[in-house]
This record gives structure tokens, C-alpha cells and sequence, in this order.
């Protein structure tokens, strides 16, 4: 019996409108996290119940074998049931779940729920016709659009696992993830579009079945009508839209609540990839639980996270987690200031009456560089908007300050990661919060993440002390369960530095309020002559010049002190000053501002940084190539020819020989 008649109507109604409200609001957040802490099997039971089960678990918490803790134990339930199906049989189906805009394309689509749907039965039916059940894998391979989530939804439908790969991904970098889920079906579109090209998908993911020692048995190409029309395999490709013409819809397979949900590949992936799994069960519950009491969000609410599907934010809060909730959500393919110009999210947000956004802080640098006094929004109606919310990257000041001027919302720093799944700390926008948070934390440890800040010898570092941010077990429901096909290499990378815990390879700092300042990965961290100092302090106090547009420090080798900073830096389009007077005042802005136990001296013009597609900048790779060990470019690198002229900059500095 599959799960849609398991379930009567009546009963989803009464479910539907007790999710409706959120019963961890009323409550502060001292009292919320403390029973997440001390009573953990009794707070999540409540949690656990914000989605819908065909088989209710049989024990809340099982820790036996830590650190593969599992969650909801015996549960049953369908991923794509919570998503869709729920809200339809609930009344809702007639509500828009998906808003596509494209200004690329000059295309604005909406989607309900009952639309998305029959769609994605109909994909899921051709699916099990090909073949694919249970625990079986499927590769995505498709660019910022609507059928990216239906594919999605529909691996999920069957109970399968999918495997986002970004769109565009060089063939080789797909060949290594195909190798290594060894999906039965590959689900990929004809192409994708930049601002000033199309990216042919079909060459790459040919080179790539080509190069891979497996191959699927079929692929699904959805064909981008008006766009570009791949050239099809007659043996091993179809067409999406011909074949699910006649294709029956598949009713939802429920799955064990630990099974997995999807593999995702974290970027750069070099040598044995490195799948991070996600469960089912923990994952669901928790997307819905931070939408409601972190980001304050209802299934009234429209929703806008400006990711894409490649990365694990579009995973947790462009699909699953606004659909299971209810609300609608935007897919928006395009550029923040070229797609046509910087007035883009300002109409987002006006067109379609945005209440939250989620969005990267390169995103608003790049916004700040094209057009500084927000001029672009002013004929824009922004009155929606409630907060803006950043994360993925370091938040400087001058940032913070400009975005939460020209939007005139509350802008909220935070911080999670892709083994997580959702946030590590934040500021409950639902809960009654103990402190104000100052500009540049990332919050407060949410509920089930009992965070610190350790010295190397793993004793709790003193108030305001840097240190390696390490999270107590226990973790809490929804963050990765292992490494796909790597149980050892698990345990090994991220609990045997520090035993009881997990380490989150981040440095940082706790304040007296509990707050918590997240200021480099660990290993970006540069000892000077004895004196640890953080790479994202340092830029802080760079980015503050007038004049930088973007910045970043890596540590470089050196004779005396064993390593200094240095600072790549990049002019704004309008900077007063030369390049060489720029950086002789960072280093006298460093030596004010930290002290000349900074010991920083260099910094150096650049056209432009490397920056991956979800706007981080590739530090580590920089500070390799200072010191000739740079072996590889990340398949994620925007612009990878950015590496010549930083190569030639580093030459003049003596490095990179």
C-alpha cells in the first residue's frame, strides 16, 4: 500500500492545520534550547511531527553505534508526499508552490502544487518504467529551473537517491561523481545560460559517460526548447517531455526514516569524492522547523533562496524545505546586477511580494559594486520584505551596513555547512531572543547543537578566545549520517581530532552573551612567529577602505616568521586612489587597527578574485599556488583564467617561482 491511500483525507486536514502554527514560538529560546540539550528524545519527538508519516518510529533517538546516530527510528515516510501531495489533499493544490523567472530567458512561470504534481508523478512513473526503485541512485544534471526540483521530487517519489550535480560541471568532474554513485538513470537538460553564453550540457555530459567506467542504462534529457536542442543518443537517450507523455503516474514509495535522501558532492571534489549523505526522516522535520523558527516564516510566505540546485542550500531551502512547509518559493535564473542590470533582486521582491531572502554576501558586495546608493530599488516596492538572511561566507562590516540601509530589513548573519544540512547558529527570527546580536555574529547555537570553542588540548577556550569550533555529540537530526561508500574516512575527518565531537573545521570565538564569531576554516588560521591570527579579521578591516570592492588573505610563507598575510585586493570601478597608494594605507589600516604583531606588509592589486558559483572565494587554492602546490583548479571556479594574473601578481611578490 503506498502511502497516499494509507493516509485518510480527514486526517491530513487535522495535520495540515496543526502545522499550520508553530508551537516552538511561544516559548523563549533559553528554555527552547536547554530542552534540546537535556531532553533531546522529548524535544525532536515534537518536532518530528511536523511532517507526515506512514509508519509512525518506534524510538526517537537511537546513539548505540555513535557517531552514525540515527533518528526516528522504525518511521516510514515519502520526501515527495511531504512536499506535494500533502498539501494537496489538504485544499492547498491550487496554491503556487514554484515561481520561475527568467530574465534570460523573459520567461515568468508559475507552478501549484497541483501542476507540480502531475508532472512529477508523470517522471517518477517513466522512472520506474526505466527501471529505477528503492535505494537505487539518479544523477541530475540540470541547470535553475522548475524541472530541476520535479526531477528531484520524483527520484524521491520512488524512494530512490538522487545526486545533484551543478549544471555546466566540466565532464571530467561529472565522470568522477557518475563513478561513484553509479546512478542507473541520468536526468540532465539540453543546456544552461550565462548572461553572454550557453553552456552546451549535452557535449559534457556525453565526454563524461564516455570517460566514466560506468555508464546508466538511460539518460532523460529535458530539451530547452527555443534555447538549444542537444543532439540525443537513439539508444540510450529520451526525450523528457515525449516519453512521459504516455507515462502512468507512480504513487509515493514510503522509505525507512534513515534511508538516504540524496548525495551531494562538495565542491572541488579532487581524489575519492566525498559524498555527503543525507537521511530522510531527520532532514524533513528540520527544514520545516528552521523556516518556522529561524527565518520566522510561515506556509503564507513567499520565499526566495538565491542558490543553486548543485549546492546544499538549494537542496535544504529552494526545494525541500519551503514545499514542506507550503509556501512558495522563487527559482530564479539569473545574475544579481547583469540579467539586465542591478535592479534585478529589487523587482524579485516587488513582483512577487518576497518575505525572506537567503542569500550569500557576495551577492550584496556585488550589488554595493554596481550601484552603491541602491538607486536601482528606489521605484521598487520592497514593503514585503521582513529579513534578509546571509550566510556561506564571511560577513564584513561595511557590507552588513550597506545591505541593511538600501533594503531597510533586518539583515541576520548565520552559519551552517553542507554536512549539516541547515544552520549551526543563528538569531531565532520565532523565538524570543536572550541577547541582540551585534553585526558580524553568526548567532546563537540553534536548538540540538550543543556548540564550543576548544583549545588544541580540547579543553573549552576562555570568553572571546580563538579556537577551533568543535559541536558536542549527539548532532541533531538532519545532518549528514555518513560519507557515501566511506564509513572510515567519516569517523576519520570529522571525530578523531576531537573525541565527543564533531569538528566543524572552523575557527572562532564565543562572547560573554554566548554568541558566537565565526573568523576562519582552521586551517586558514596564520601563525606568526606564535601569534594566531584570523584571515577574515584581517579582511574585515581591508574591506572597510573605500576604495576595495572585493578582498581576500591567505597565509604565504616566510624565512623569519614561518608565515605572513597577505592581502589580494580588487578596485572598485570608481576608486579615487591608485592601486599603490590602496595597499600602502591597508598596511597602515592593519597596523592601526590590529597591532604590528600582524606582521602585514603585503598586498597586491588583482583584476579579480576566484570566486566558486555559490560566490565563495577559493582561499586555499591561492595560498597553495604562493607555495607551488597548486595541482588542480576547482570545478566550481567561475573564471578559472583569474589564476594567470594571480600568478603573475604573486611572481612579483617572490612567490609562486
Amino acid at each position: 500500500m503506498n502511502l497516499q491511500q494509507a493516509t485518510s483525507k480527514q486526517w491530513i486536514e487535522r495535520m495540515y492545520m496543526r502545522q499550520s502554527s508553530n508551537p516552538f514560538a511561544e516559548g523563549n529560546y533559553e528554555t527552547v534550547f536547554a530542552e534540546s540539550i537535556q531532553h533531546p528524545e522529548r524535544f525532536w519527538a515534537k518536532v518530528g511531527q511536523l511532517v507526515t508519516w506512514s509508519k509512525p518510529w518506534k524510538r526517537v533517538l537511537d546513539n548505540t553505534y555513535e557517531p552514525f546516530t540515527k533518528w526516528f527510528v522504525g518511521g516510514e515516510l515519502n520526501a515527495c508526499y511531504n512536499a506535494v501531495d500533502r498539501h494537496i489533499e489538504a485544499g492547498k493544490g491550487a496554491k503556487v508552490a514554484l515561481i520561475y523567472d527568467s530574465p534570460l530567458l523573459g520567461i515568468v512561470r508559475e507552478i501549484t502544487y497541483s501542476e507540480l504534481f502531475e508532472k512529477v508523478s508523470k517522471l517518477a512513473g517513466l522512472l520506474a518504467r526505466l527501471g529505477v526503485s528503492r535505494g537505487d541512485r539518479v544523477v541530475i544534471y540540470m541547470p535553475l529551473i522548475p524541472e530541476t526540483i520535479m526531477a528531484m521530487l520524483a527520484v524521491a517519489r520512488l524512494g530512490a537517491v538522487h545526486s545533484v550535480v551543478f549544471g555546466g560541471f566540466a565532464a571530467s568532474e561529472l565522470c568522477t561523481r557518475i563513478q561513484h554513485a553509479e546512478p542507473k538513470v541520468i536526468i540532465a537538460a539540453s543546456c544552461g545560460l550565462e548572461p553572454s553564453r550557453i553552456v552546451n550540457y549535452i557535449d559534457e555530459l556525453n565526454e563524461a559517460i564516455d570517460l566514466s567506467t560506468h555508464k546508466p542504462s538511460k539518460c532523460i534529457i529535458f530539451q530547452r526548447k527555443g534555447v538549444e536542442i542537444g543532439e540525443l543518443d537513439p539508444v540510450r537517450d529520451m526525450d523528457w517531455e515525449e516519453s512521459i507523455k504516455n507515462a502512468e503516474s507512480a504513487p509515493c514509495i514510503p522509505v525507512d526514516s534513515n534511508d538516504l535522501l540524496y548525495i551531494l558532492y562538495t565542491s572541488g571534489t579532487t581524489g575519492e569524492p566525498k559524498g555527503i549523505t543525507r537521511p530522510i526522516g531527520g532532514h524533513l522535520p528540520m527544514l520545516i522547523y528552521t523556516l518556522k523558527t529561524l527565518y520566522g516564516m510561515t506556509s503564507e510566505d513567499t520565499w526566495w533562496a538565491t542558490s543553486d540546485f548543485g549546492w546544499v542550500v538549494g537542496h535544504s531551502y529552494m526545494c525541500y524545505g519551503p514545499l514542506c512547509l507550503g509556501m512558495t518559493t522563487i527559482v530564479y535564473e539569473g545574475k544579481p546586477t547583469t540579467t539586465p542590470d542591478p535592479s534585478s533582486y529589487y523587482r524579485i521582491i516587488s513582483d512577487y511580494g518576497v518575505n525572506g531572502i537567503f542569500t550569500v554576501p557576495t551577492a550584496m558586495r556585488v550589488l554595493k559594486q554596481a550601484d552603491p546608493e541602491g538607486k536601482y530599488g528606489t521605484e521598487y516596492d520592497l514593503s514585503s520584505l521582513r529579513q534578509i538572511w546571509l550566510a556561506g561566507e564571511h560577513l564584513d562590516l561595511n557590507t552588513y551596513v550597506w545591505t541593511k540601509k538600501i533594503f531597510g530589513v533586518p539583515v541576520i548573519n548565520h552559519w551552517w555547512q553542507t554536512e549539516t544540512g541547515s544552520a549551526i547558529t543563528g538569531m531565532c527570527a520565532g523565538l524570543k531572543n536572550p541577547c541582540t546580536a551585534t553585526a558580524l555574529t553568526t548567532g546563537l547555537p540553534l536548538p540540538g547543537y550543543n556548540v564550543r570553542v576548544l583549545r588544541k588540548d580540547g579543553t573549552d577556550a576562555d570568553i572571546n578566545e580563538l579556537g577551533r569550533i568543535a559541536i558536542k555529540l549527539p548532532l541533531p537530526p538532519g545532518v549528514l549520517s555518513t560519507l557515501y561508500k566511506a564509513d572510515e574516512r567519516f569517523v576519520k575527518t570529522y571525530f578523531t581530532k576531537l573525541k565527543g565531537y564533531y569538528d566543524t573545521m572552523d575557527a572562532g570565538y564565543m562572547d560573554k552573551d554566548g554568541l558566537l564569531y565565526v573568523t576562519a576554516r582552521a586551517d586558514d588560521v596564520i601563525n606568526v612567529a606564535g601569534h594566531r591570527l584570523s584571515t577574515l579579521a584581517l579582511e574585515n578591516i581591508i574591506l572597510s577602505h573605500p576604495d576595495i570592492a572585493m578582498a581576500c588573505v591567505v597565509s604565504v610563507p616566510d624565512e623569519i616568521k614561518n608565515e605572513v598575510p597577505l592581502c589580494l585586493f580588487v578596485l572598485k570601478d570608481d576608486a579615487i586612489l591608485s592601486e599603490f597608494i590602496v595597499a600602502k594605507e591597508l598596511v597602515c589600516m592593519v597596523r592601526e587597527n590590529m597591532g604590528p604583531v600582524a606582521a602585514f606588509k603585503l598586498a597586491i592589486s588583482i583584476r579579480a578574485l576566484p570566486l566558486t558559483r555559490s560566490g565563495k572565494i577559493c582561499r586555499k587554492s591561492i595560498a597553495d599556488l604562493a607555495r607551488n602546490k597548486l595541482k588542480k583548479i576547482s570545478g566550481t571556479v567561475v573564471d578559472p583564467t583569474v589564476y594567470k594574473d594571480i600568478e603573475e601578481a604573486l611572481k612579483k611578490l617572490g612567490f609562486c617561482k
